[in-house]
């Protein structure tokens, strides 16, 4: 039965680091990577091993800031036998500009793929068959010569899976990852 248990968990040393280092943003029409992905393996198959990605231009974001994550709620029913993941990415970014007022907008407006990159430099996709939804966010002036001036933004993807692992741990990993004819854009 595909729902059966492949193994357990012991429990790890106390290495890991929590946090996002950066968040890189795909237009969804610009690639279907569902249908151009290659995936893992046995226990590895919601590992993302490659994208066929042709050129194609990611939007990165840093998040040097403690006020970003990224959660996946499972949404799992008996009474109706459905199961779903929902992830709940949220982003601050700093300062305000015209650019990325218009792409905050634009992003609203569409439903991009997201790549998060953690502080312990694994790769996640977001949005895998239907995108990102931006459900909320603010434009903040600030009250005062220390409060956050710039974006906080809230993106949500409803998925048969959670967000897939990325066969990558490094910008040049994920570059190779998605056969090396990429751009990233960051200004």
């Amino acid at each position: 039965m595909s729902c059966d248990l492949i193994g357990g968990k012991l429990e790890g040393c106390k290495s890991a680091v929590g946090g996002l280092l950066a968040v890189y943003f795909i237009n969804f029409d610009d690639l279907d990577v569902e249908a151009n992905a290659t995936f893992g393996s046995t226990h590895e198959s919601d590992v993302i091993t490659a994208i066929a990605a042709g050129s194609t231009t990611l939007y990165k974001f840093e998040l040097k800031a403690d006020a970003n994550s990224l959660e996946t709620n499972i949404q799992a029913s008996r009474e109706n036998g459905t199961s779903f993941f929902n992830s709940v990415l949220n982003i601050a970014i700093k300062k305000q500009d015209t650019k990325t007022t218009k792409n905050i907008k634009l992003m609203s407006y569409g439903r991009p793929y997201a790549i998060v990159h953690t502080r312990g430099n694994q790769f996640f996709l977001m949005g895998l068959q239907q995108g990102c939804d931006v459900t909320g966010g603010t434009m903040s002036a600030g009250s005062s010569l220390d409060s956050f001036v710039g974006y906080t933004v809230t993106l949500e993807a409803n998925e048969v899976t959670p967000p897939n692992f990325l066969n990558a741990s490094t910008e040049t990993a994920l570059t190779a990852l998605m056969g090396g004819a990429i751009t990233i854009e960051t200004t």
